[in-house]
């Protein structure tokens, strides 16, 4: 019986998809029709004692106390507390829970406040570093998102749930980890719904709803509306009587942590305060600081700025984190594990050189980035000020030692160009060993043997210094035709071994015309 269809015949699904994806060039995305496996070998049987991985192993094993994670969390961000002992506490929480759920599946049924965490404070201080730690110690995917990218319908920007897809992948494709992981989501105070001449803003309001129920539990799609080959795929596994993969992610166990640095917030709590508990002088005396009104804004506050009633209560845990100071600036320097000068130390330790920090230096450097108001961060824009020329300028100059003293934060500029002074003997032997590495790659390369006499690299070294140039470069630009002129030479002569003098690098076409000349026998 042919296996023909009858002329006019209906096409199946996956004829007709096939169909669609040819008229737009894309039908090499659709799965083909696999190939017949050829005899192989049987299998070899597996070893009964390596047991698969269980990338739940982390979280079924939890055991962790506030003070471990707070301890942990210690060797990393310089300060914070209140914040450390908040999150330590709402983590602990929040998997000795998914623990216990994760044992008697029974209590998942049970009804449970989610201990998600909203986090106020200035840039820069270690909202973000925080939760990468906490990620990194539990062992659970953790993926950070600002709340600006979203929008209410996912038309226009971002739907709220690629959160959660963007979890998934985070825990390569595995869902059944992604479902216990962490979402931290910043710069959540731009989607408050601040009032406008207009009313109020709807699109912010929108957002908000929608992650409401990312917040609560949902069942969240693994695939966004505008991922049609993840829907057509769907379609043809259907059509082939293939078992579906899992299609949505349920968000009941994941964690949610917003933060933002709510400005004006301060302004309106402060405005609250001042008429109804007349008096009030802060914690520590004095005029109270932009953290201490933070701490006394409550949920009616909250939904004064914009954000809706359900929203922010969904939000129980709340912390404020204080602004960095000089000091804590050089703590980080001095006590954070994997600090910027550790980094800034393994870029030179790349170039070979050893990079040291007087103590006043790095004090010099805290109270620069102070100035620039922007935490932790404004650590790195002050070193990359700093070294910007030491990196380009030193590794090619054989120098293998950098001190940096305060008088290099303040004028790098005056301080780099005194050491290349002082060290001008060092540069001239880095740049004959790089003469030297020349003429070697220049033999593998064409088994030519080169030789530079004394007068010529002396020119080179002037050259190279004079033109501000590396003595790779100069020299290929310099004597481009010295490979095609020396092999004509050893071709007429049997020669293999060269000299480069001082007139061939003063003069390469007449002194390698020359050359040329006299190897044919004539006197050029």
């Amino acid at each position: 019986m042919s296996d023909e269809k009858p002329e006019g015949s209906p096409k199946s699904i996956e004829e007709q998809l096939r169909e669609m994806l040819g008229k737009a060039n894309l039908s090499f995305m659709m799965p083909q029709q696999p190939p017949q496996p050829a005899p192989t070998e049987p299998p070899v049987p597996e070893d009964d004692d390596e047991e698969p991985v269980d990338p739940l192993q982390s979280i079924r094993e939890f055991d962790l106390k506030p003070r471990d994670v707070r301890d942990y969390l210690d060797r990393f961000v310089i300060e914070q507390g209140e914040a450390k002992k908040v999150l330590s506490v709402a983590i602990c929480d929040h998997y000795n829970h998914v623990r216990r759920c994760i044992e008697k599946p029974e209590l998942q049924e049970r009804e449970y406040a989610k201990h998600n965490v909203l986090l106020l404070g200035p840039t820069g201080v270690g909202k973000t570093y925080l939760l990468r730690c906490i990620a990194r110690l539990i062992g659970v995917p953790f993926v950070k998102a600002d709340a600006t990218k979203f929008s209410e319908t996912g038309y226009v920007g971002h739907d709220v749930e690629d959160l959660v897809r963007d979890l998934v992948k985070a825990a390569d494709d595995n869902v059944d980890l992604a479902q216990y992981g962490i979402i931290f989501l910043d710069e959540i105070d731009k989607i408050a719904a601040q009032s406008t001449g207009g009313g109020k803003d709807v699109s912010g309001r929108g957002v908000q709803i929608n992650l409401l129920k990312l917040m609560e539990e949902t069942d969240a799609s693994l695939f966004s509306q505008t991922d049609i080959l993840g829907q057509m795929q769907a379609v043809m596994d259907m059509q082939r009587g293939r078992e579906a993969g899992k299609r949505t992610i349920n968000t009941r166990h994941i964690l949610f942590i917003v933060s933002g640095a709510f400005e004006g917030l301060t302004e309106q709590v402060q405005q609250r305060v001042s008429t109804s508990q007349i008096g009030f002088t802060g914690e520590r005396g004095g005029a109270p600081s932009d953290g201490e009104y933070l701490r006394l804004a409550g949920t009616r506050d909250f939904i004064d700025y914009g954000f809706e009633p359900e929203f922010i209560g969904r939000l129980p845990v709340r912390v404020v984190c204080d602004p960095l100071t000089a000091s804590d600036l050089e703590a980080i320097m001095n006590k954070a594990e994997g600090n910027i000068l550790d980094q800034y130390v393994g870029d030179f330790d790349g170039y070979g050189i050893g990079l040291k920090f007087q103590s006043e230096a790095i004090k010099a450097i805290a109270g620069l980035a102070q100035e620039e108001k922007t935490g932790a961060r404004g650590l790195t824009t002050v070193l990359e000020k700093v070294f910007r020329d030491f990196k380009f300028e030193l590794p090619s100059t054989g120098i293998d030692e950098l001190e940096i003293s305060p008088l290099a934060i303040e004028a790098p500029a005056k301080v780099l160009k005194d050491l290349l002074k002082e060290k001008v003997s060092v540069r001239h032997e880095a740049m004959q060993a790089d003469i030297a590495a020349f003429a070697r790659r220049f033999s593998e390369e064409h088994g030519l043997k080169l030789t530079f006499n004394k007068s010529a690299m002396q020119r080179i070294i002037a050259r190279c210094s004079e033109e501000d140039l590396t003595v790779r470069t100069w020299i290929e630009r310099q004597l481009h035709d010295l490979e095609y002129a020396l092999k004509l030479i050893a071709r007429n002569t049997g020669k293999d071994s060269f000299t480069v003098t001082k007139k061939l690098i003063d003069n390469p076409e007449k002194d390698l015309a020359d050359r040329i000349a006299a190897s044919f026998g004539k006197d050029g």
